[in-house]
């Protein structure tokens, strides 16, 4: 490829409303452009990684035997009125009306459209298991997008969904495709990234995993531990809290705190620490409108994700007034309030002599025991796990980190199969529903997510395996005619030979064309000039690492092509 025929322009200046390195760089070396919030189109180069990407992808879900197959991106109202999710879904799935005025929506995933594939199609035990795959645009009218590829409203996605007879089975087959996510993302070129345990969210089912890039651009929170490898996100983590005080000391006193309503405002007032206090966080269940209610110790928060599985409902600010109850005032002594849910926190359990709301203006409860003064309370875990505490396999102290998730796994169970009617015969006569594992890739966040570890201040940098030009050519003072006429020839070369090469045979400064080539990030450079031609020499230098040599120019071709081996050889290794 020519690189003055190249659609795009590299740019010097970072755009507006770039915040994050990928969506700088990818931006500023021409690989994409901006259509609208969270809609980006794929310049060359990125379409060219993007495919590499994919066909990565391809190979490693046709080795556990998957058919790849093709969804549509459009659907009837019908197809997912069969799950519950035309209505459980809200904004975020697209809804229109075709010339016939009959419902449809774009497909934001495709767990309906692969069980109506195998609705009547597959009949009989002996068909199981299988997995069928596609690589598909999706659309999701995300709320948030963000980050240039990081968060979109459209995107291409790898989907897979299996179908199992046994749960055994199903357990089998999810290993595998556990294992050949890790090598994906390894021959991808990743080398921070962590897979932790998951939150199924609007896809049901019990068990699933999330493939996580490691980066502070990240906008996941992971507990991780260093000793025994337990990792999860944030919104299904677990930890072991700081041991509670179990001694009870005093009887319940009310207290005047006056404006004192935060739990730093009352612990000031009181000269009492947040671990000693009980504080009320309170929502309204988007589903029913009742008030939600959680006590936690003072010096926890809430995990909402949590919390709304227990409330099975999205949570909402509210105005606890028009509950009747005094914000900054709720405690957890005799309160009843109608048509509510109330959740009592594990960080409470034994906590003895602490602080809580008295539920009237102004004032608050000191020396509450949980064991005396509050009987027959269930203890849920919603709090968010902190720095610090323990890990509940190993007892060592967890850390948090940051990423971004760039695939995520599911076992699904009989979800869709049970609400769409779908069964298979079984030897017996009976029939039964399948089991189901769902498995997805997000090919530009692994893009975008690349780009996040390997990049530096000068640009970015491509791993050998998805850079979409191995070689950047880069032939200085081509108005020089010896200098022009050996670039010529040795870019014609490289091409008959299968190399992927990238020819700036633009006649600008030199300065350019090093910034150039450095902002776009191939891994190999080659720079002839008057000067290396004296010697009848090439310049090579490697992206990544900086290293520069010179080679005649009789043996570049032949080190080229061992140099690009070696590299995707290195990855793949250890893959």
């Amino acid at each position: 490829m020519r690189l003055s025929k190249l659609v795009g322009e590299r740019i010097k200046e970072i755009p507006n409303g770039a915040t994050i390195k990928s969506h700088i760089l990818l931006l500023r070396a021409g690989y994409i452009k901006q259509v609208s919030a969270g809609i980006f189109s794929l310049m060359p180069p990125a379409q060219k990684v993007s495919l590499k990407i994919q066909n990565i992808i391809r190979d490693e879900m046709n080795k556990v035997g998957g058919q790849e197959v093709l969804f549509p991106v459009v659907m009837p109202r019908e197809l997912w009125e069969k799950s519950g999710r035309y209505s459980s879904i809200k904004d975020e799935m697209v809804r229109f009306k075709d010339r016939t005025n009959h419902d449809m929506v774009l497909g934001m995933t495709h767990e309906e459209a692969s069980v109506h594939m195998a609705l009547n199609t597959i009949k009989s035990h002996e068909q199981l298991p299988f997995m069928i795959y596609q690589i598909q645009t999706k659309f999701r009218d995300e709320p948030r997008a963000r980050g240039g590829l990081i968060r979109v409203r459209e995107f291409t996605m790898k989907d897979a969904y299996s179908f199992h007879l046994s749960q055994e089975d199903l357990d089998a087959y999810y290993k595998k495709v556990y294992d050949a996510y890790v090598r994906i993302y390894k021959r991808i070129g990743f080398k921070n990234f962590t897979v932790v345990e998951g939150d199924n969210g609007m896809m049901g089912g019990k068990v699933s995993h999330e493939y996580m890039a490691v980066t502070p651009a990240g906008e996941d929170s992971l507990v991780i531990c260093p000793n025994c490898g337990y990792s999860s996100n944030m919104e299904v983590a677990v930890a072991v809290k700081e041991e509670n005080d179990h001694t009870v000391v005093g009887e319940m006193e009310e207290v005047f705190t006056g404006n004192a309503h935060t739990i730093e405002e009352v612990c000031a007032f009181l000269e009492t620490d947040a671990k000693h206090t009980a504080k009320a966080v309170c929502y309204k269940a988007e589903a029913d409108g009742k008030l939600v209610v959680v006590f936690l110790r003072g010096d926890c928060d809430v995990n909402e994700m949590k919390l709304q599985k227990f409330v099975r409902s999205e949570l909402l600010p509210v105005d606890v007034e028009e509950f009747g109850l005094f914000a900054g005032n709720i405690g957890c002594v005799d309160f009843h309030p109608e048509n509510a849910y109330v959740f009592f926190d594990a960080s409470l359990k034994g906590l003895e002599n602490f602080v809580t709301g008295a539920n009237k203006k102004d004032f608050h409860i000191k020396n509450v025991s949980m064991s005396r003064d509050l009987s027959d309370v269930q203890f849920v875990d919603v709090a968010l796990v902190k720095a610090g505490e323990k890990c509940v396999h190993c007892g060592a102290e967890l850390n948090l980190t940051r990423g971004i998730e760039i695939g995520n796994i599911f076992q699904l169970g009989t979800k869709y199969t049970q609400t769409m009617g779908m069964k298979v015969n079984l030897p017996d006569g009976t029939s039964k529903e399948p089991i189901m594992g769902c498995y997805g890739i997000g090919v530009g966040r692994s893009l975008a997510s690349i780009c996040e570890e390997k990049a530096d201040d000068k640009g970015l940098v491509w791993p050998m395996t998805i850079a979409p030009w191995h070689i950047h050519f880069c032939p200085l003072r081509l108005d020089d005619e010896n200098v022009s006429a050996v670039a010529d020839e040795l870019y014609n070369k490289m091409v008959a030979e299968g190399i992927e090469v990238l020819y700036d045979d633009r006649n600008i400064s030199a300065g350019i064309k090093l910034t150039d080539s450095e902002l776009m990030g191939m891994p190999i450079r080659v720079l002839i000039s008057p000067k290396t031609m004296a010697n009848m020499e090439a310049e090579i230098t490697m992206r990544e690492t900086g290293e520069r040599f010179n080679i005649s120019i009789k043996q570049l071709i032949g080190e080229l092509k061992s140099l690009i081996s070696y590299e995707i050889d290195e990855i793949n290794k250890n893959a």
